[in-house]
């Protein structure tokens, strides 16, 4: 839902800018690799709090970039269906949000720095490439968000990476347990992006941007979408059974009458109505985390 920009204040508007209901795809990461990290007795405070702090600010950075890129590039317009950007509506100036966008990242640098410290080399190609996928999304001569690739950097980086690297500098390696959590986290941050992408698909034509909802058509985007929460539900019965954990969890399929409502959505629905199954896949997925987040905590005793 688009707000009255004019009652906005100057912190507001970069409040509005860092796009708060997106920052549970940053969160849930590292909740999960932290948990994992519990379950297998590797817990380490400072780490796992600069792993939060540091995906917080690529993420908060990533968003600011993803503003400024697409009013450049056009695909922010008065037609828009989704919440309202701070550089299309003239809040802020594309020189401001990219100024911000530098300054966040090189606060996630600050504390790339402690992390380096404590993981080594590792952590240094986790950051800097994170930082550049994050400005590659929707910036440079090859946009990951307008050629189709939206899907498989979501995926990569707010699930393989983000749990795998938290759990890594607390643990100094990666066991099973964190690759197989890292699955359900990046499918449904996947699912968030889906929903996005199935929203603005017909202004994305216009534009040129050809996510996969523009590639294979608002059926596709569905499938999509339903393949991906499937899944997500599928993972922490496999790490039962594969013996990373115990069956606690399976907590985790207590988010799962969330997720029903939300495919009514998505599967009938079109256009403005989908911003409320944007934010309910957001919810999902931290609600989803913190479940089986509890349930891997559990698993230790």
């Amino acid at each position: 839902m688009n707000v009255d920009t004019a009652r906005l204040t100057y912190p507001q508007r970069w409040i509005l800018a860092s796009r708060p209901k997106t920052l549970p795809a940053a969160t849930v990461p590292v909740i999960v690799g932290t948990a994992a990290a519990i379950k297998d007795n590797v817990f380490q405070f400072g780490p796992a709090l600069a792993a939060l702090i540091g995906a917080l600010l690529i993420q908060i950075g990533a968003n600011f970039a993803n503003d400024v890129f697409d009013y450049k590039k056009g695909a922010d317009t008065a037609e828009r269906l989704g919440p309202t950007r701070v550089t299309q509506a003239g809040m802020l100036t594309p020189a401001q949000v990219y100024a911000g966008m530098v300054v966040v990242f090189g606060l996630a640098t600050l504390i790339g720095i402690y992390l380096v410290v404590v993981g080594g080399w590792p952590v240094v190609l986790i950051g800097v490439f994170s930082i550049l996928a994050a400005l590659a999304y929707t910036g440079g001569p090859f946009p990951l968000g307008y050629n189709g690739l939206g899907d498989i950097f979501v995926f990569i980086f707010f699930g393989l990476v983000a749990v795998c690297g938290t759990y890594y500098v607390q643990a100094g390696t990666v066991g099973a347990l964190a690759w197989w959590c890292a699955l359900p986290v990046g499918f449904l941050a996947t699912a968030i992006l889906v929903v996005n992408n199935l929203r603005d698909v017909k202004t994305d034509r216009i534009a040129g941007k050809k996510t996969l909802a523009v590639r294979f058509g608002e059926t596709g985007a569905r499938g999509e979408y339903a393949v991906l929460v499937i899944l997500s539900y599928l993972v922490p019965l496999g790490i039962w059974l594969s013996g990373a954990a115990g069956p606690a969890v399976l907590l985790a399929w207590l988010s799962a009458p969330l997720a029903w409502p939300l495919w009514q959505t998505v599967s009938r629905l079109e256009g403005r109505i989908l911003n409320k199954a944007l934010g309910g896949t957001a919810r999902l997925e931290l609600v989803y985390g913190i479940c089986l987040a509890a349930g891997l905590i559990i698993s230790r005793f």
